[in-house]
Order: structure tokens, then C-alpha cells, then sequence
């Protein structure tokens, strides 16, 4: 039988995600005769959309809506891809859901409105202290669902977590005596990071007079998470990330506001505070310093005052 890319697939796709990849990668072998190196570089970007949707429980192409594609697209931000493969693995979900759409295996096109990112995409910018203070400050409340949004985003400033370790927290990895917070990145690399009083005063509000109500409704397998949701499950990235907007727009932020932002904000804070950049790259969790110097360029006027004030012969 010929080869079209389908072994690249992992093995454990929902049975829907899966035939319907099946069926994009055979149409590019057999209809539109495609190399088996353009097929196989398909089918690696279709393997690693299908891993992220079947990990934030999508089990059926139908529940692919135009936000969980935007969010995939903030996924490949936050996973650190060069921007040439970002904007190729976005182009290639792109391609599949028209595909999807022209051979009625789905009823519409979540993907139809969604850019890929431009080559040379710049990062975010970081945000301004105030405006950081400014959505933690929307969050201000007594429902449960506010002391959560209140302690993830104080979470987020506060680590410089990217938003899959964030929902990925248990409670076993969370110190409020310590302040310190076990995160797992790329490959299950366990690191520890610590965070300070606001972030412990937010999470302990959240875990003591919020999450229980919400744990009430636990199933066993998410009974460990640190933050759940309405159902007692927990926190998709999906849902953790619309925190996060809601915050920005509520504090009527003008520059788009995501999880990766935060992440930005924390880097860049700390290096314009002095810190050094081999202590940023611990905490992001980058195995090469370049990484890092790409999350946190700091401007040149704050260089220069570094340099002035630390080198001997500086003046």
C-alpha cells in the first residue's frame, strides 16, 4: 500500500481527528501529488495540532471552533518554534479545515479568519507595570470564579509560567509557605520557580475559600489540579488563556493581551530590574540563553543605564 504521511500520526488521535488527517494526507499524495518530504512535513504539523486539540479534550472535528484554532496558533508562539515554522504549521491547519469543509467532514471552517503569523513576527510587547496592575485589579471580588482569575494571572506575573505549565499545576507542586511553584516544560523538565507575597495571598485565597466549592465537583483524575473549573475538572488552556483576555479588555488595554504576554512582561520586568539574564533563562526554562534573548530585549536606553552604572570605566 502506498505511503501518505499517516504513520507520523501518533497513535492514541481521537478516531475522528484521525480519519480526517488520514484523508487530507491521502489527498496530497494521491490528487495533488505532493513529494512524500512536503507529504511527511503535513503530517508532522497535523500530528502536533491533533496532540494539542486531543489534549484539551477535543475528541471530534466538529468542536473545533475559530477560538481553539487562535489558540493553537498562541500554543506555537509560546512553544518557543522559529517564526518560519510557526507560519508553516498554522498554514497547514489552515489547509486541512478548507479541505475538511469542501469534503462535508466538518459543517464549517474554524480556521478560514485565523492569519499566519508573519516571518519575523516581533513578541508582544511587554506590558507596563500598571497595566498588569490594572487587570489583576478587574479580577477584585468574593466569587470563586474571580479569586481564581485574580490568583492565575498573579500566578503568571509572578513565574513567567507559560499557560499549559499553569494548568498543568497540581496542589502537591504548590509551596504558599516557601513560595515556590514545581513547573513542568517541554519534555516534562521539572524546574522550580518562586514567586512572591501577591502571587501567595492571591493562590492562597484561591485554594482556601474558592477551590473547594469547585472541587465539591471533582472527578478523580483532575482532584489533584491546583485550578479547576465550574465542573470540577480541570482548567483547559483554552479557558485559562479567555481569563486572560477577559482581564485585558476589562482593564481596556489596548495592545492584545495573551498568557505568552505575561510570560513576556515577567522577563523583560526583571532584566530592566537588573536581573541577570542566566537567572531569566532558569526561570523561563530555556535550554539555550539564545531563547532568552529573544523573549527579553530590553531597550537600549536601559542598557546604556546598566552599563553606566555597572562598568569601571563606564564614565
Amino acid at each position: 500500500m502506498a505511503r501518505h504521511g499517516a504513520e507520523l500520526l501518533p497513535e492514541d488521535l481521537p478516531e475522528d481527528l484521525r480519519r480526517a488527517f488520514e484523508s487530507y494526507l491521502a489527498s496530497l499524495r494521491f490528487e495533488r501529488g505532493l513529494s512524500m518530504n512536503s507529504i511527511d512535513a503535513y503530517a508532522r504539523d497535523l500530528a502536533r495540532y491533533g496532540t494539542w486539540l486531543s489534549d484539551d479534550g477535543v475528541s471530534r472535528l466538529g468542536e473545533v471552533d475559530r477560538r481553539k484554532v487562535e489558540s493553537y496558533g498562541l500554543h506555537l508562539l509560546d512553544s518557543g518554534l522559529a517564526p518560519r515554522s510557526r507560519a508553516r504549521a498554522l498554514v497547514a491547519v489552515r489547509r486541512f479545515h478548507t479541505f475538511a469543509l469542501g469534503e462535508n467532514l466538518a459543517s464549517t471552517d474554524p480556521a478560514s479568519e485565523v492569519s499566519p503569523p508573519q516571518e519575523g513576527l516581533r513578541l508582544p510587547k511587554a506590558l507596563a507595570l500598571d497595566d498588569i496592575e490594572a487587570m489583576i485589579a478587574t479580577t477584585d471580588g468574593q466569587e470563586p470564579v474571580q479569586i481564581r482569575a485574580a490568583a492565575l494571572l498573579e500566578l503568571l506575573y509572578a513565574t513567567g509560567a507559560r499557560i499549559s505549565e499553569a494548568v498543568g499545576i497540581d496542589l502537591d507542586d504548590l509551596d504558599l509557605d516557601s513560595g515556590l511553584v514545581r513547573l513542568y516544560g517541554k519534555g516534562g523538565k521539572e524546574r522550580i520557580v518562586p514567586f512572591g507575597s501577591h502571587a501567595a495571598r492571591a493562590l492562597g485565597a484561591w485554594v482556601a475559600r474558592a477551590r473547594p466549592a469547585m472541587a465539591a465537583k471533582a472527578k478523580s483524575s483532575s482532584a489533584g489540579a491546583l485550578f479547576l473549573n465550574a465542573r470540577g475538572t480541570r482548567l483547559s488552556r483554552v479557558s485559562a488563556w479567555q481569563i486572560v483576555k477577559d482581564a485585558g479588555q476589562a482593564a481596556t488595554i489596548d495592545a492584545e493581551v495573551s498568557p505568552h504576554t505575561f510570560r513576556h512582561s515577567f522577563a523583560t520586568h526583571l532584566l530592566e530590574g537588573g536581573a541577570d539574564i542566566r537567572v531569566v533563562q532558569e526561570l523561563l526554562g530555556h535550554a539555550s540563553v539564545t531563547t532568552t534573548q529573544i523573549y527579553t530585549k530590553v531597550s537600549e536606553e536601559t542598557l546604556r543605564e546598566v552599563y553606566a552604572t555597572s562598568h569601571p570605566r563606564a564614565r
